[in-house]
């Protein structure tokens, strides 16, 4: 989908999906994920443990996310996620990272509390290509992320991620993730 076909989505349209599409992404994740670094190919592969937890508007999370992003009212983020991780390395068995990050809605922006890349707040426009693919743009630090988030039935995600930097990409990630 196009920037152009994307503005034509309206807002109604993309709360009622972004609503959908984190309320069935609520649960327990396995992720089997590969990093490619350009352009010599290098490969990390990780696995991970995902909780996701659907947030209703209003709830405490949500105001102290809209909060961070200091936004004039508490209640504005419609819905959101709070989304917890633990990352192992494939190949050696290491523990890589353990964390957590907090998404929020208004309009056709997604706040987090985090970014990729830095522990500072960051926002994402998104758009859906269809209701079950999220594709997401973040940008920070001299950096963009695009991202795609896709539901496959009720047990698999898929997620692609891209980064550039001063307009060359430098990494691709993909995952795969089966509902546990």
């Amino acid at each position: 989908m196009t920037l152009q076909l994307q503005l034509t989505q309206t807002d109604s349209e993309s709360l009622k999906y972004v609503a959908e599409f984190f309320q069935q992404s609520a649960g327990q994740w396995h992720s089997q994920r590969r990093y490619y670094t350009l352009p010599d190919g290098e490969t990390k592969e990780m696995v991970s443990l995902i909780s996701v937890e659907f947030l209703e508007q209003g709830c405490a999370q949500l105001q102290k996310l809209a909060q961070l992003h200091e936004l004039n009212h508490p209640d504005i983020l419609t819905c959101g996620s709070y989304v917890a991780w633990e990352s192992t390395d494939s190949v050696s068995g290491r523990k890589q990272s353990k964390g957590s990050t907090l998404f929020g809605v208004f309009g056709t922006t997604l706040y987090r509390d985090r970014g990729f890349a830095t522990p500072k707040p960051v926002t994402a426009q998104y758009y859906f290509s269809n209701p079950q693919t999220m594709c997401l743009k973040t940008e920070y630090n001299g950096s963009v992320f695009e991202e795609e988030l896709k539901l496959i039935g009720h047990n698999y995600r898929t997620r692609q991620t891209i980064i550039s930097r001063a307009g060359e990409q430098q990494m691709i990630g993909q995952y795969l993730e089966k509902r546990i």
